[in-house]
C-alpha cells in the first residue's frame, strides 16, 4: 500500500503497566526506556511481543547519546566515522520512533485512507 501509515490502534492484550527496561540494554537506552515507555503503556498499544521493537528503538536512541559523549570527548581530532555511527544511530531511532508513535507526525496521520485514492485496492478488485 502507498500512503500514510494507519495510527496505531489500542489493543485488547496491551500490557497495563510499564515493565522494567531489559538487563542488557545500556544505561542511556534504559533511560530512554523510562522516557518513552509510560507513553506508550498509556496509549494501550504495546504487548508482549513489541518489546523487543521498543528496546531496539531504546537502543539506537541511546547510541545517539553516547555517541555524542564520544564525539565530544575527542575535542578536535574527531574520528569520521563517529559521525557517520551517530547519523545511522539517529537514522534508525527515527524509523522506529515513528513506528512505535513517537513523532508529531506519526502521531497526526489519519487511520483511514479514502478507498477513492487507493489505487492498490482498486486493481484488486479487477
Amino acid at each position: 500500500m502507498r500512503g500514510t501509515k494507519p495510527l496505531l490502534q489500542t489493543d485488547d492484550n496491551a500490557i497495563d503497566a510499564v515493565p522494567r527496561p531489559p538487563r542488557w540494554l545500556s544505561a542511556h537506552a534504559k533511560a530512554v526506556w523510562r522516557d518513552v515507555m509510560p507513553a506508550l503503556v498509556g496509549r494501550k498499544i504495546l504487548t508482549d511481543a513489541d518489546m523487543n521493537g521498543v528496546a531496539h528503538y531504546c537502543t539506537a536512541a541511546g547510541n545517539v547519546v553516547q555517541l555524542a559523549a564520544a564525539i565530544k570527548a575527542q575535542g578536535e581530532a574527531i574520528d569520521p566515522q563517529l559521525y557517520r555511527l551517530q547519523d545511522k544511530a539517529m537514522t534508525t531511532a527515527r524509523q522506529l520512533g515513528a513506528e512505535l508513535g513517537l513523532s508529531p507526525i506519526s502521531r497526526s496521520r489519519p487511520a483511514i485512507r479514502d478507498d477513492e485514492n487507493d489505487d492498490d485496492l482498486s486493481e484488486l478488485d479487477s
